[in-house]
Formats: C-alpha cells, structure tokens, sequence
C-alpha cells in the first residue's frame, strides 16, 4: 500500500511568480524544487527525473521549444508529465501541445484549477507507470515459462537420446514440469492479488481518512461547533433585542417631532420581536421536556467487503499504543487477510421514536452510501459498503441500543430502523400528517444532533473536551461512550419559521447542519410535521425537511 512522494519541478524566470507556484503545490502535500532557468531545469528533468514539469515559457523562444520537445522525447519512457504555463492565444496554447506539453494553461490562471490539472496529469502517469509495470511482470513471466518448457524439450532431447532410462527421466521431466507451473501460477496469482488489494484500498482510503478522528482534531472540531453554537444561541438574539429596545427608548426622550414617529415605529417592531421570540423560547422548552428525550444519536459503523470473497477490509496491524501500521508517508496500510480489526467509517444522524421498538430517521443516514457519490466510488473498486453496527444514543440513557434497519422508503429520503426500546419507555413523538399541518410564515423547532458528537462535546467545556481527548484517543465509539457516561448526549434544539411548503419538502430557516438529518420538525401545536433530509453548510440558510406523511406508509406496514 505504501508509494513514494510524487516530486514536481518548477521552472519560471520570474521569482515572484516561481515563489507564489512553489508555496501552492508544496500546500497541496507535493515534493517540490524550483530553478528559474529554464536550461538548468530542463538538464535536471534529463539527469534525475521527475515526476511533473511545471513550465512557464514563451513558445516563441526557438531555443526553449527545442528542448521541451528534446525532454519530452528523452523522457518518454520515464513518463515525466509537462504541464505548460504561457500568455499565449489559443493557437500557441495549440503549439505548446504539438510540442509535446501534456497540458497547456494560459494567465492567468486560477489555483483550484492548476492544482486539479496537476492531480489529473499525477493520475495519468501513475495509470502508465503502473501499466508498464505489469507489463514487465508479464514479460518477466513469459520469460520464466519460456525457461521451463525450454528445460523439458532439453530433457526431453537427452530422453530420446538415452532410452535406456526413459522411465525415470519422464518422472524428473514431469516434477520439473509441475514445479515450474507452480511457481509461475503462484508468482502471478500474488502479483494480481496485491495490485488488486492496492486499487481498492486507495479507491476507499479518502472516506476513511475523512472520519478518523485523531486526539488533536477533536478538539478543534469541538471548538469550532462551539463557536457555531454561540452564533445561534437564541439568549444572545434576546438580549441584543431587549439592548436595542433600550436604546431606542432613551432616543425617544430626546429626540422630537417626526424623528420620535419614526423611533417609536422601530421600538414597536424590535418589541414584537422580542415578544416574539420569548413566546417561541417558551414553546421551545416545552418541547425539550417534553420531545427531547425520545430524540437519539444514530451512530453508524460502515465496514468494507470484498464483492467477491465478503471478506472485510482490515488495517495490516496495529502497533503497540493502539495506532495502524503506516507506510513511510504516514499512510495507514490495508490488507483483505489477517486479523486485525476491520477499517470503518463513522457517520452520526438523528432518529426519533415513532412507535413501540421504531424509530424514524432518513434513508441516507442508515445507509451513507445512498446517493453519496465517494462512498458509492468503493463500488468500482470491488468493495462493498455494508453495517458494521448501528448503535441509539438516547439522552438520560446509560447504554446504547443495538438497532437494523426494518425498512426503507421508496418516495423519500426516510427509513425505519428496529430495536429493543422498552427499557427506556420513552413515548413516542406525535404526528401530524395533514397537508395543512405546515404552513408558511408559522414557528417551526427542529431537533437534532448538529454536527454529530462534535456540537455535544462543545457544550460540555473546553476542559471536559480535553479530558476526553486523552481518555479516547479521539476514537469515535470510545468518545460517545464516554458522553454517554458523562450524560452529555441530548439533541440541539433550534426554533426559526416555515418559510415555504411544497408537495414534497419543507422549506424552514431554524439554524442547524449536517448531524441533524432525520431529526423531527414541531409545529407550534407541538406535533411532527417533517424530517430534516438535507442542511447547507454550516449553521443558518435554507434547510429542507420531508413532509411526515411520506413515512405513513412505513409505519403502516
């Protein structure tokens, strides 16, 4: 699994512009060495070799054409890929790739775009290296059998010459024979094996890497949803309203004439704003005693299985403090033998309970590879995403509960999972399925678990996020045990209003983000009347919820 660092060199005259392309790929984690001549950087790409030339030129220096066609000729069994920066027009961008460029980018250009063209032509090299690579394993195989049955027809030649001991000659032509099969059959059948367990680990490796979370990481995610959490907080919404309100009330007393219609209009407004909010904050906390307790934390384990064997992906080993054993560039190796413990992926949503033993939630939280175009990449790579474990977190409650999916919608973004609930006899949410039980304009509170364990840790204080830094490593189970033992599992609760009703969604603005899908949507009556499916980035925006009553027919059946 391991692979060596990919090395770009840099050739521009200009220094400024050389500095500002060498800070952008060396952020992108590349090697990189700079030359502001254009011959010393065209020699060095000669005599050492890279793996990417990043050439800024003028197609008009005779001298410099040359020796881009002399490299790339030179270098084409190396593979050294050019890609070519110029101020030219389309047709001396035309030139440059008649030249031999592989890419051809004209100033100015953005840096999101070169570094993608960068990784494309990375990507293209390593598909020729690795090309040439089995093309030299079949070569060196055919060579090897070429050897062996050369052996026989020897062996063969001196059986006929000596007839006299043909019995025991056939015997020794025949083990001869037989060995060479086997060791051709086991060279090539361990070469295919590693080259296919390769593709696939690094075809999964960007997801797992996304939800390893590390001591160090935890922290700064649990600081920076604290900041988010502070942004939304509904008392800071009121005093700011009550401080306004104030200060419009001492310019009123000096102020006069139609200046005083005017304040006494913006005082009126920002009183019905806070009458406003202080009626919903009261509807809110009824809510959080009421709902909150039957509102969990779905935590979801995704395990990787080879399509064929259904073995799962594991890490190669695991080193002496707990960690993976990794390659020479930090990397965590994988394999499809051994014993040690499967490579997840950890995901976190929201359910609610619907029903004795149900709870509602949606679709792609059960299953994070729905409609997820990473995840669902593992598929091309001979591996299947599956359910290591799901496991319910209920505020108050001293253990998880194992739960599976029962079904899921064909209509909608939702899904029913099942699990043993009556120990916590915890009621179930109402609903109301009417069309009209949503409405445009009305309050709206939205329950759920923003950003995962992430917003829970927030809430706890930056020296509880510490303690739990240190006691699990930032291992996802060992941190949710650890709130949950500390009882510091329990749903965010945000209010805002509907702002519009569709036949298939609500449109809502109550602050939240991802974590918070499948959590219920309450009216002001106090009943379910959607699921959050989908959140913008970060807290505030437009968020999207499925009306209640595409999940009658699940709760039916």
């Amino acid at each position: 699994m391991s692979s060596k660092r990919e090395s770009i060199l840099i050739v521009d005259p200009d220094s400024a512009a050389l500095k500002v392309l060498q800070e952008l790929v060396r952020s992108a984690g590349y090697q990189v060495a700079v030359s502001p001549s254009q011959a010393e950087g065209f020699q060095l790409v000669r005599d050492v070799g890279v793996d990417l030339l990043l050439l800024s030129a003028d197609l008009n220096d005779i001298q410099c054409c040359d020796a881009l066609a002399e490299v790339k000729g030179s270098n084409a069994t190396s593979g050294t890929r050019v890609i070519l920066l110029t101020d030219g027009t389309g047709a001396e961008r035309a030139r440059g790739l008649e030249l031999g460029a592989d890419e051809v980018l004209s100033f100015p250009w953005e840096p999101v775009e070169l570094l993608a063209r960068i990784r494309v032509q990375l990507r293209q090299k390593r598909d020729l290296d690795e090309m040439r690579e089995k093309t030299r394993i079949a070569d060196e195989g055919r060579e090897v059998a070429q050897t062996a049955f050369q052996a026989v027809a020897v062996t063969e030649k001196m059986t006929r010459d000596a007839f006299s001991l043909a019995r025991a000659l056939k015997i020794g032509v025949s083990v001869l024979f037989a060995i060479a099969i086997l060791i051709a059959g086991i060279f090539l059948l361990y070469s295919r094996r590693a080259d296919k367990e390769a593709r696939r680990a690094y075809g999964v490796i960007a997801q797992l890497e996304r939800s390893a979370h590390r001591q160090e990481q935890l922290v700064a995610d649990a600081r920076s949803a604290r900041a988010d959490l502070q942004q939304s907080d509904v008392l800071r919404q009121k005093q700011q309203l009550q401080h306004q309100s104030e200060e419009l009330r001492q310019k009123i007393s000096g102020a006069g004439g139609e200046e005083v219609s005017a304040l006494r209009k913006q005082l009126q407004e920002t009183n019905n704003r806070l009458r406003r909010i202080e009626t919903e904050s009261q509807t809110a906390e009824e809510v959080i005693r009421a709902y909150a307790p039957s509102v969990c934390l779905l935590h979801v384990s995704v395990v990787f299985l080879d399509h064929s064997s259904r073995r799962p992906l594991r890490y190669a080993g695991i080193t002496g403090n707990g960690e993976p054993l990794k390659d020479s560039d930090g990397n965590p190796v994988y394999t499809l033998e051994g014993r040690a413990p499967e490579v997840r992926a950890d995901f976190f949503g929201t359910g609610f309970i619907v029903g004795e033993g149900t709870i509602l939630t949606n679709h792609h939280v059960v299953q994070p590879w729905w409609k997820n175009d990473e995840l669902g990449s593992v598929l091309s790579q001979g591996l299947d995403p599956g359910i290591g474990e799901m496991i319910a977190y209920f505020p108050d409650s001293s253990a998880g509960v194992s739960v599976s999916i029962a079904q899921v919608s064909e209509e909608a973004d939702l899904a029913v999972v099942k699990g043993d609930l009556a120990a916590l006899k915890r009621p179930p949410l109402k609903t109301d399925a009417r069309k009209e039980a949503a409405v445009s304009g009305e309050p709206l509170i939205s329950l759920g678990y923003a950003t995962g364990i992430n917003a829970m840790l927030a809430r706890a204080g930056e020296e509880a996020v510490d303690q739990i830094a240190k006691a699990t490593g930032g291992d996802a189970d060992r941190v949710v045990n650890e709130l949950v033992r500390r009882k510091l599992v329990r749903p965010l609760i945000t209010q805002g209003h509907i702002g519009d009703v569709s036949a298939d969604k609500i449109v809502y603005d109550a602050q939240t983000t991802s974590g918070s899908s499948g959590g219920p949507l309450i009216n002001k009556n106090g009943q379910v009347i959607g699921v959050t499916f989908a959140v913008v980035r970060g807290f505030g925006g437009s968020n999207f919820g499925v009306p209640i009553r595409y999940a009658q027919p699940l709760l039916k059946r």
